[in-house]
């Protein structure tokens, strides 16, 4: 197995094999605990316009930002703290962000898409040892999709640690993470669409067992899936 880590939106353009995009500060680790709530069709998408009619024609719930804070109209912006209590049990969950979605929707040559953050870091190991592909392409989405982000490329490496069973110390990775320019956000008080809990929420390691494979569809969005590791 050849596990190589790509960045930003070029990469994920790119990306071959199993292809696992990461965005840990907020859309996939967002996304872990909305399906963990109960949501039952999740569909991610690039497009603000697009989302709204998914979000219209399935009466579902609008969920996302643009440079960090939520969209206008929408339900919830990309924050684990504003979802992590809400019971999502039922209902269509439509997610556009900055920079996740935008991988997820531009893997276009990818054999099968998984998201990635440290919720579920351990699933994503597990399931993709159970698959045992020949190629994986880790994409660490990064600031806008376009600047490199410290806490992806981060967990690119751990989960890439993690597959060659190189040791990994997450203790020491979250206190540098909690220093880096793109968590700045959630401890400074005057940015209250990124609130200090999400820091917490988006490094609790392992909290989900389960992986959340990406489907294209011609429509443009991508439906996210949840797969239990323990099923494959």
């Amino acid at each position: 197995m050849v596990v190589n880590i790509v960045e930003c939106l070029s990469g994920a353009q790119k990306a071959r094999g199993l292809v696992v995009v990461i965005d840990v500060f907020r859309a996939f680790s967002v996304a872990c605990y909305a399906v963990e709530n109960g949501a039952e069709d999740y569909y991610a998408v690039g497009d603000v316009e697009l989302a709204r009619s998914l979000a219209k024609e399935h009466n579902g719930v609008l969920v996302g930002e643009r440079d960090c804070i939520k969209i206008e109209g929408f339900d919830y912006g990309n924050s684990p703290t504003e979802i992590e209590s809400v019971d999502f049990t039922g209902k269509t969950l439509v997610h556009t962000t900055s920079a996740g979605t935008q991988g997820l929707v531009n893997a276009v040559h990818a054999d099968e898409i998984i998201t990635g953050s440290f919720v579920n870091a351990d699933a994503i190991v597990r399931y993709i040892r159970a698959k045992n592909p020949e190629l994986v392409t880790v994409v660490a989405m990064g600031t806008g999709g376009v600047m490199r982000a410290q806490e992806d490329m981060m967990c690119g490496m751990y989960i890439k640690n993690e597959l060659d069973e190189y040791p990994n110390s997450f203790e020491t990775l979250k206190t540098f993470l909690a220093g880096v320019d793109s968590a700045e956000k959630f401890f400074d008080p005057e940015k209250t669409y990124a609130p200090e809990k999400d820091f917490e929420l988006c490094m609790d390691l392992d909290r989900f067992d389960f992986v959340l494979g990406a489907t294209p569809n011609d429509d443009g969005s991508v439906r996210l899936r949840k797969i239990t590791v323990a099923d494959v």
